[in-house]
């Protein structure tokens, strides 16, 4: 008998009539067939594979029959093509490594969902190539609705990654036929040139030329870096200023030499002595937990990161008792802040959060911003405005404040912000503005709307058959040309009175809710407010891209090639947003 004893019990010797057995024919005991037998179990080694696999005990490589091919419970094609474009989605989506099709983990998933224990993953090759499709169908996707509107606003800037590559984002805004705003990126491309203002120009242009909207381009919003401001005044759109890097720079420049620089010095030697320390941490977590206090580390100011020194004073603020326990115990070097650097700190942090808030509601991206500023700037410089109890360090920090603050609004781009508060439903009465500044507005608003009617009136030239002649009586009634003009400055007045007798809506509701519901009242000032209402207040959504590009490059995706780069990071802020 075989050494598995006829492969395992799986076949047995044939029974003779008498009684004893036949050791040249053996029978399989699952299907009855009979065999030769002669000394070798190969044939029924092969009968077990052909006829019955899951029966078999072979444990060696060997080709897949038929049969067995069947039995494996293979997904349809239709179905791993689904599931091709699910993962190329998905990759594009999350920003994942084109590199994890090849991980075993994921194919076995994809086989237990499927139940094809025979599935492979696509190659590599598929998926860029994949990518490359998605981008494309995606990308005209976009391009159309920059076709179906007349004005599109951008905003960009210059980003450098870990690997000291320098990339520009740029990202387009605009108020669709719905009234809804809409942004999304239309580029994160790699720039070899150094950032000259030229070379900046250039690469704005050459965006706005290959989406084919810089006749549609109105602004263009970056930050107040030199470079960029000069680079703005090369090209023929309007410049932006970014509101919240204006705000941050006023706050940096509010601290330096300040009488809270001590205290805020001693802050980053306790944060520091905590962060640096694994050891330290697990203490503070435990006394954390002693107090009934939120689980937290503490945070680090940094002079780049907006509100992290808000939010270092708010953390040690909240955490004084524990740290004061700790320090005490440790006889440290770091010493805990005084009462009186504590009572310092609380009236810096009372002075800080308003710009906190300001920030980051100028800092939206699916609601209109423009026409926020001037009313946040003017809460603001309200807040800091000097009062009989307020200590001498604190007169110094709000008049350093309103006066840095005071310029830099003066230096931005005011005309643009001021009618874009006119066209708010929520901000018309401009109690923002002295009345001067007022009357000059609605003069603006005027013009443009002049402007609009004139750019829309058909030009002689374009008349196909000419107009009767005219008689010399029907002349003399007609009148000069003057009153033609005259019933269309009457027009516009009726349109701008009939626009300001509106009432306010409340600082809660959309302005583009109430644009949509009131455009058939106001025909021609509602293009005019569509144009100047999507203009973004700061180049925040530029700053959230730069982060998601940080996070392609960083995690093992250095291989990537700058132009996979602008594709992944393109169809996930373009996917995500179908999502939203």
């Amino acid at each position: 008998m075989d050494e598995g004893g006829l492969l395992g019990g799986k076949f047995l010797f044939k029974k003779l009539p008498d009684g004893l057995l036949d050791k040249t024919r053996v029978r399989c005991t699952i299907c009855k067939a009979e065999f030769k037998y002669h000394r070798s179990s190969s044939s029924l080694a092969y009968h077990l594979r052909a006829k019955h696999p899951t029966e078999s005990t072979s444990t060696g490589p060997r080709q897949s029959t038929l049969q067995e091919y069947g039995a494996c419970g293979r997904i349809t094609k239709n179905v791993r093509e689904k599931v091709t474009n699910s993962l190329v989605v998905w990759i594009a989506k999350n920003c994942q490594p084109v590199s994890i099709v090849e991980d075993d983990g994921l194919r076995e998933v994809i086989r237990a969902a499927s139940g094809d224990e025979c599935y492979n993953l696509p190659s590599r090759g598929t998926i860029v190539s994949r990518l490359h499709t998605l981008y494309g169908d995606q990308r005209a996707q976009q391009s159309s609705k920059l076709v179906q509107v007349r004005n599109v606003a951008l905003t960009g800037d210059h980003w450098t990654s870990v690997n000291n590559d320098n990339y520009l984002g740029v990202m387009a805004h605009f108020i669709d036929n719905d009234w809804t705003m809409q942004l999304f990126a239309l580029t994160v491309s790699k720039t070899e040139e150094r950032h000259y203002a030229e070379a900046c120009a250039d690469h704005f242009l050459n965006v706005a030329n290959k989406w084919k909207i810089k006749d549609k381009v109105t602004t263009l919003g970056t930050d107040s870096a030199r470079n960029m401001v000069a680079a703005a005044r090369l090209l023929p759109f309007e410049h932006m200023p970014c509101m919240a890097h204006i705000l941050q720079r006023t706050v940096t420049v509010s601290l330096n030499d300040s009488a809270f620089e001590r205290a805020l010095a001693k802050c980053r030697k306790i944060v520091g002595h905590f962060k640096h320390s694994p050891a330290n941490a697990q203490e503070l977590k435990a006394q954390q937990a002693a107090h009934g206090h939120q689980t937290e580390p503490l945070v680090q100011d940094v002079p780049t990161r907006w509100n992290s020194t808000l939010e270092m004073i708010k953390r040690i603020q909240r955490n004084k008792f524990g740290l004061t326990t700790i320090l005490t115990q440790q006889n440290s070097k770091v010493t805990m802040l005084t009462d009186q650097e504590l009572d310092r700190l609380q009236k810096l942090e009372e002075l800080l959060e308003p710009c906190r808030y300001v920030t980051e509601l100028l800092g939206g991206e699916r609601y209109v911003s423009c026409s926020m500023v001037l009313p946040a700037l003017c809460h603001l410089f309200r807040i800091m405005e000097p009062s009989d109890d307020d200590p001498v360090y604190v007169l110094r920090f709000k008049k350093i404040f309103t006066t840095d603050l005071a310029q830099r609004r003066d230096s931005s781009n005011l005309t643009w912000l001021k009618i874009a508060t006119a066209l708010d439903p929520r901000f018309k009465d401009l109690k923002c503005l002295s009345k001067d500044e007022r009357r000059e507005v609605w003069a603006s608003v005027h013009d443009l709307l002049m402007s609009e009617t004139d750019a829309h009136q058909p030009s002689a030239q374009t008349t196909e058959e000419p107009s009767p002649k005219k008689s010399k009586m029907s002349i003399c009634l007609l009148g000069s040309p003057d009153s033609d003009t005259e019933e269309e400055e009457d027009a516009i007045d009726c349109c701008l009175n009939l626009y300001k007798a509106e009432p306010k809506i409340d600082i809660g509701e959309c302005p583009l809710q109430w644009w949509l519901k009131r455009e058939g009242a106001h025909v021609r000032l509602a293009p005019i407010a569509r144009k100047y209402l999507s203009t973004p207040a700061t180049t925040v959504p530029c700053e959230r891209l730069f982060s998601l590009s940080g996070h392609i490059i960083q995690k093992k995706r250095a291989s990537l090639s700058s132009d996979n780069v602008n594709r992944i990071v393109c169809l996930s802020n373009w996917l995500s947003a179908k999502k939203d």
